[in-house]
């Protein structure tokens, strides 16, 4: 997996080029190579830093913890989790909380405080640029 943390033009143009949506995005993952069944052996993850810093900002939480939320969300979708269905979305996201409060970071996504209301995000993208013969 290689991480690219990008700018807000480069997430705009790629969102663009990709998903037809001129907005910015936290991250966006690119399977590069995938195995006889289709599962990505290799891919990129695009992360964008100036998001990373607005959310962080806004919630009050550390950059390099919401950075490392979104290499962990892109590392997700290449290893084949997909969070465009209700339960593909909470199934991911509570295994990103997972695999943070592990390595002792604590959940990102949905912070467990008692007062706390759960945090809603939008969903990234995975992107398959194999099939449309690109490569940012």
């Amino acid at each position: 997996m290689s991480l690219v943390l990008a700018s807000d033009a480069t997430m705009s143009d790629l969102h663009q080029r990709f998903m037809n949506d001129p907005a910015t995005t936290d991250v966006l993952t690119f399977p590069l190579d995938v195995d006889k069944r289709g599962r990505a052996t290799s891919g990129e993850v695009y992360v964008c830093v100036p998001e990373a810093r607005r959310r962080a900002k806004g919630q009050g939480s550390r950059v390099a913890d919401e950075v490392l939320l979104y290499a962990l969300h892109g590392m997700l979708h290449l290893c084949g989790f997909d969070d465009r269905t209700p339960a593909g979305f909470t199934r991911m996201h509570r295994t990103e909380d997972r695999i943070l409060t592990r390595i002792g970071v604590g959940a990102v996504f949905q912070p467990q405080t008692r007062d706390a209301k759960p945090i809603t995000r939008r969903a990234s993208a995975s992107v398959d640029r194999r099939r449309r013969g690109s490569r940012a």
